[in-house]
């Protein structure tokens, strides 16, 4: 089975720019229920399909597929849950990890997040001066919670 285990920060301040490149994403989904999400994802010339199970602390079952762009575009078009995501997504290696920050547009503007891959729940990482509170807990912080209840929503 294929897991995953992720922690996800608040970012603070621009130190971690530098001179990464972004990469825009479109994604939506096609159900977002607590013991499954099944995401569409779409950049300019790639398309995933995405199912997830329920998390279980950290860890949690996950399965991805490469699809055509153009099966993508169509699904996020037509078939996915409104409002989709969009985001820029920038690669920062720190410590030898790998950071991959999420500048979200649309819907969520404003949100800034750094997620990190780990091999086991309680490994100790090195972080990053621009990283934030952690909000791996906190589910209003998923991309799935965030299409029921997009941040700009959010009262400061």
């Amino acid at each position: 089975m294929a897991v995953e285990i992720e922690r996800k920060f608040l970012v603070k301040g621009e130190g971690w720019r530098g001179k990464v490149k972004g990469v825009f994403y479109r994604q939506g989904y096609l159900s977002t229920e607590k013991e499954r999400v099944v995401r569409v994802r779409a950049t300019k010339d790639k398309g995933f399909l995405t199912i997830k199970g329920a998390p279980e602390n950290l860890k949690r079952p996950e399965y991805e597929y490469e699809i055509p762009v153009k099966d993508a575009e169509e699904m996020l078009d037509s078939l996915c849950i409104r409002p989709l995501i969009e985001k820029t997504r920038y690669r920062v290696e720190h410590g030898g990890f790998v950071w991959e920050i999420d500048v979200f547009s649309g819907e969520n503007k404003g949100l800034v997040l750094a997620e990190v891959e780990i091999q086991d729940q309680n490994q100790e990482i090195p972080l990053p001066e621009w990283i934030g509170e952690e909000v791996s807990g906190d589910p209003r912080y998923t991309n799935a919670q965030l299409v029921k209840n997009p941040y700009i929503r959010w009262n400061p």
